[in-house]
């Protein structure tokens, strides 16, 4: 499948139901309060298997001038101009259990996986006042939480995104194409085979630096009252091209996640966000 056509035609569509220009409203500084939902997803990438997960946390959003935790990421902000922004930003990847997963039974489970560095954000366009295409950048170090910290390698996810929101913030959309790109060390977590774990129809494999996935994602949230707001994403990933291709555990040639959940903000600043 050739996705960057179909991202085209929807960044298109997307940008005729753009909004005329309008004053954006204030955003309060922080919010707190509770969000659940269910997420369907491979159990890891290019796993056959898939993994249902459901879960209900409490949530900050904090739009501090340095620190920031939003829709965008959760880091602190390190240089702001008009077309470069350049921040430290997290992402988690949740675990999988090995006996739930054929290819894997008998290797050491995948744990929770921790990842973090700097991020280049690039604003490329804002076609309106209330819609932005950008470029982001992150490299991220990986650390494995089962049973300690571990360093687990090192990643690279450039992506293409683009942002739409209506004059009162009511909805949100935003489209992305990209890439994951890991060093040997997380490509071998994923996909490498010890000799002590080879079996007939597992054999030895050793993984080496290369592109993991391309991706292109679907996401966006609609505020249902003031204190309630509905969102949504879908995701398909491609491993046709990944570097690993011929390892035993890179089982299919693309997956798809999908997740629906609910937010609800408890609490919210009087002091509204400066930008």
């Amino acid at each position: 499948m050739n996705i960057a056509p179909v991202l085209l035609a929807f960044i298109t569509l997307l940008a005729a139901m753009a909004p005329a220009r309008a004053a954006e409203p204030a955003l309060p500084l922080w919010e707190a309060g509770v969000f659940g939902g269910t997420a369907v997803t491979p159990a890891y990438p290019g796993a056959s298997e898939r993994s249902t997960r459901s879960l209900a946390l409490p949530y900050l959003i904090y739009r501090g001038k340095v620190l920031r935790a939003d829709r965008s990421g959760v880091g602190a902000r390190l240089l702001d101009t008009q077309r470069f922004d350049v921040d430290i930003g997290f992402a988690l990847s949740l675990p999988a259990r090995s006996s739930d997963v054929p290819a894997r039974r008998g290797m050491p489970d995948l744990g929770t996986l921790v990842e973090f560095g700097p991020r280049l954000k690039i604003k490329l366009a804002e076609p309106t006042q209330h819609s932005r295409l950008g470029l982001e950048l992150p490299l991220r170090a990986v650390i494995e939480t089962r049973g300690g910290l571990r360093r687990q390698g090192a990643t690279f996810e450039p992506r293409l995104l683009y942002r739409l929101n209506d004059d009162g913030q009511a909805w949100h959309v935003d489209a992305s194409i990209g890439a994951v790109l890991g060093n040997a060390a997380i490509n071998d977590y994923f996909y490498g085979v010890s000799p002590a774990f080879a079996t007939a129809q597992r054999p030895a494999y050793v993984a080496k630096s290369g592109l993991m996935l391309t991706r292109l994602g679907l996401g966006g949230s609609y505020r249902l009252q003031r204190d309630w707001r509905a969102f949504a994403f879908l995701r398909y990933d491609n491993y046709a091209g990944a570097a690993n291709r011929s390892s035993p555990l890179l089982r299919q040639n693309s997956g798809t996640s999908a997740g629906i959940g609910l937010m609800w903000t408890w609490r919210r600043s009087d002091r509204i966000a400066v930008e």
